[in-house]
């Protein structure tokens, strides 16, 4: 994980840090330390909109994901999950995530919680 970071060549889509602050509002941390660790992944990602591109990728992988989630029986995508996944493609990046939804996908790199976290570490975060 730290090396992805390190490289500075990723791209988080902008929804990812609505639900990271999300996420992290609701383990309790205050807004100064959400606000340093946005800035964080902004420092070292580029940050990559919703646009007509997205939006008709999304579309098309998202029933994709609804039919892995049927077949593995794992929890209903959302349209999160599409942006994410389509983002990925459309910039020919590996997807980063900790989210089973995304196993054994093309591209996917899982990674949890613990090596997350280690790596946020490794930069005083």
């Amino acid at each position: 994980m730290k090396q992805l970071l390190d490289t500075q060549e990723g791209h988080t889509p902008s929804i990812v840090l609505a639900e990271i602050a999300r996420k992290y509002r609701r383990e309790g941390f205050d807004t100064d330390e959400i606000l340093i660790r946005l800035l964080f992944i902004e420092s070292k990602t580029g940050i990559v909109s919703i646009d007509v591109k997205v939006s008709l990728k999304a579309s098309e992988v998202y029933l994709e994901l609804l039919e892995l989630s049927k077949k593995w029986k794992l929890r209903t995508p959302s349209l999160a999950d599409a942006i994410v996944y389509s983002i990925a493609i459309l910039k020919q990046d590996k997807l980063v995530t900790g989210d089973k939804l995304f196993r054994d996908i093309e591209n996917v790199n899982l990674y949890w919680r613990l090596e997350i976290d280690a790596a946020c570490s490794s930069y005083n975060i």
